[in-house]
């Protein structure tokens, strides 16, 4: 999501944009929209609260917001890749939904004022941005005061025979599957490379903790292949 560091990802993005939902939902067995549906169902915030989707992508998360929290809620996605946005505009015009708009724009330079939301979400997006400290403190000051902070993102399980399986697919499999569907030679090799980098849980929470927020947990979904963090910021 770092468009002033990592321009090679924007364009990397918007030439998978095409067949990134097929391959989400084949690469992960669906587990995908599971884990969606369990960060909006760990939410709290007003009927009429409003929402940040960073990284939002082709609208996946910004659309199940909608459903779960009922008609009064607002999203505002915000994405560096137009060809994600392309495609999420186009899911929000065959759904008719009138409560979501889309913004191009920089985790890391967000156009919105201090207080602005209830929650900030972003899922599968926070491993591409190099100076995750830096962006959750602009998440930090987009959210009102008791607002929450929800971040999705892969994880490697703990070593056992599933970490093997796992890492067998991930590093293997996923890589040849993604190059024959999406015909992005890097993109899929990409993926595991940048999980793999991700802090480990302990470590990202701390990085958490100094960019402002309190009551920061993590949520292991699927045996430990997804984490949900979540954290409050100070009233």
């Amino acid at each position: 999501m770092e468009s002033r560091e990592l321009p090679f990802v924007r364009e990397m993005f918007d030439n998978i944009a095409p067949r990134y939902d097929l391959l989400n939902r084949l690469l992960s067995l669906r587990q995908d929209v599971v884990w969606r549906k369990k960060l909006v169902s760990a939410m709290v915030i007003p009927e009429n609260g409003k929402v940040l989707d960073v990284a939002c992508g082709t609208g996946d998360l910004s659309m199940e917001i909608c459903r779960q929290k009922g008609p009064l809620v607002k999203v505002v996605g915000i994405d560096f890749s137009p060809g994600m946005l392309r495609l999420a505009r186009e899911k929000i015009r065959r759904n008719q939904n009138t409560t979501i708009s889309l913004l191009t724009g920089d985790a890391l330079a967000l156009p919105f004022g201090n207080a602005s939301f209830h929650a900030v979400t972003i899922a599968f997006g926070i491993r591409n941005i190099q100076d995750k400290t830096s962006a959750l403190r602009a998440f930090c000051d987009c959210l009102i005061p008791g607002g929450m902070v929800l971040v999705l993102e892969l994880a490697t399980p703990k070593k056992s025979r599933l970490r093997d399986a796992y890492l067998a697919y991930f590093q293997k499999v996923l890589p040849t599957i993604g190059r024959l569907f999406s015909r992005h030679s890097f993109a899929y090799s990409y993926l595991p490379d940048s999980v793999s980098r991700f802090p480990e849980t302990d470590a990202f929470m701390t990085i958490m903790e100094k960019a402002g927020f309190s009551h920061v947990t993590c949520r292991r979904l699927t045996l430990g292949i997804a984490n949900l963090f979540m954290g409050i910021k100070p009233r």
